[in-house]
């Protein structure tokens, strides 16, 4: 009977194993001035949440989809803001989440379907009036809204890298 349950648990692992391998929910964090659970890498049809934590800054999850032959790291981008603007047109995903609150996708979808390397950045200015970006973001049709504030979150440091593998 033993023998029976090791071989049942060692089929149980590898079904494990093998479900890890597909596309999962992903829980982001955003925080004051960054991305937390956010790993290097996710399965092509895996879905991003997200929560924002800061009890004063709005903050946003952009996912833009860099081209097959951009070999500049997203930090090298963020240093070029013309290089990282000439990308815009690629967002795959824009999840907006005010303080203490959970995130709302305003643009595409939060599922990241498409393999690829995407820059992931906030570009909230700094200190921007949360109720004043989302009303003006609901009015807004497509683009960033115009709200006062200081420079986009990127520039402290709210940005990443992110691999959708297929």
């Amino acid at each position: 009977m033993s023998r029976m349950w090791a071989i049942a648990l060692v089929f149980g692992l590898i079904l494990t194993a093998c479900a890890d391998d597909g596309p999962t929910t992903i829980e982001v964090t955003a925080v004051d001035f960054a991305y937390e659970g956010l790993p290097d890498e996710i399965v092509a049809g895996s879905t991003i949440t997200m929560t924002n934590e800061s009890d004063v800054e709005l903050h946003e999850f952009v996912a833009i989809r860099l081209p097959e032959d951009e070999e500049r790291s997203v930090a090298d981008l963020i240093a070029d803001p013309d290089a990282l603007a000439a990308y815009f047109p690629n967002v795959a995903s824009v999840i907006l989440a005010p303080p203490n609150e959970d995130g709302i996708t305003v643009e595409g979808s939060a599922t990241l379907t498409e393999p690829g390397r995407y820059a992931i950045i906030c570009a909230i200015p700094t200190g921007a009036d949360p109720a004043e970006y989302m009303a003006a973001a609901a009015e807004s049709e497509g683009g960033p809204p115009d709200v006062p504030g200081g420079a986009p979150h990127f520039v402290s440091g709210m940005f990443a890298e992110l691999t959708v593998k297929g």
